[in-house]
C-alpha cells in the first residue's frame, strides 16, 4: 500500500517549503513503483494560494484531516498560526494515526495547535526562540523524528525532511533512488528518539 502523502497548501506558503518536498515525494512515486501517493491540499477546498513570493499554485483537493498517513505543514506566513480551526483538525489528525510534520516555520503552526508541547523538534534558526517559548524541545538538528511529529528547520530542510521519511516509511533504496535522480544528498543530522 502507499503511502498518502498531503501537502497542505495556504496563501503566503513559501515556495521551497512545499515544492522540495513535492518533488522528493514525486520522484519516490516513480523510483519506487508507486509506493507514495503526494497531494496538494488546502484547508478550504480546492482553489487557488498565492505563495509567499508570488507565486499562484492550483490546489487540485481538500483536506481531509484523516485521508493520509502522513501531512506536511510548510512554513511561510503566519496564516495559520492564528487559525483554531486548522488548529483542531492538526490533532484530529494525529490523534487519528496521521504523522504531522512541519518544515521550518511551518512547525510553528504545529507549535500553535499544542503539538510541539514537551515534545523534540526543530524549526528555523530564526524562529527557534519561539518555538522554545511555545513549549517544545528544541533540538539542534536538521531533521527531529519524534514518531508521530516529525520537524525540520531551515528553508530547504523540507527536501531532508522527505527524504527521510521516504527512507522511513518506504526504504533505503527508495530513497538512494531519489537522491540519485535528484542529485541531491541528504544533509545534515535526523535526530530520532531512541528505543
Amino acid at each position: 500500500m502507499a503511502l498518502r502523502v498531503q501537502i497542505l497548501m495556504y496563501d503566503g506558503v513559501e515556495e521551497q517549503d512545499f515544492i522540495g518536498p513535492r518533488d522528493v515525494f514525486g520522484h519516490a512515486a516513480l523510483t519506487g513503483g508507486g509506493a507514495v501517493e503526494a497531494t496538494l491540499v488546502r484547508p478550504a477546498g480546492p482553489g487557488d494560494v498565492t505563495c509567499f513570493f508570488g507565486t499562484r499554485v492550483g490546489v487540485p483537493s481538500a483536506w481531509e484531516p484523516t485521508g493520509g498517513d502522513l501531512l506536511i505543514v510548510p512554513g511561510g506566513g503566519d496564516l495559520l498560526v492564528r487559525d483554531a480551526g486548522v488548529h483542531r483538525d492538526l490533532v484530529r489528525a494525529q490523534q487519528a494515526g496521521v504523522v504531522v510534520a512541519g518544515v521550518c516555520t511551518g512547525v510553528l503552526v504545529l507549535a500553535a495547535a499544542g503539538l510541539t508541547e514537551g515534545r523534540p523538534c526543530t524549526t528555523h534558526h530564526l524562529a527557534k526562540a519561539d518555538l522554545a517559548a511555545r513549549g517544545g524541545k528544541v533540538i539542534d538538528a536538521r531533521v527531529v523524528d519524534d514518531g508521530d511529529l516529525v520537524t525540520a528547520g531551515g528553508v530547504t530542510s523540507g527536501i531532508d525532511l522527505a527524504l527521510w521519511m521516504v527512507t522511513r516509511e518506504c526504504g533505503a533504496s527508495v530513497a538512494a533512488r531519489v537522491e540519485s535522480v535528484m542529485e541531491y544528498e541528504q544533509r545534515g543530522v535526523v535526530w530520532r528518539r531512541e528505543g
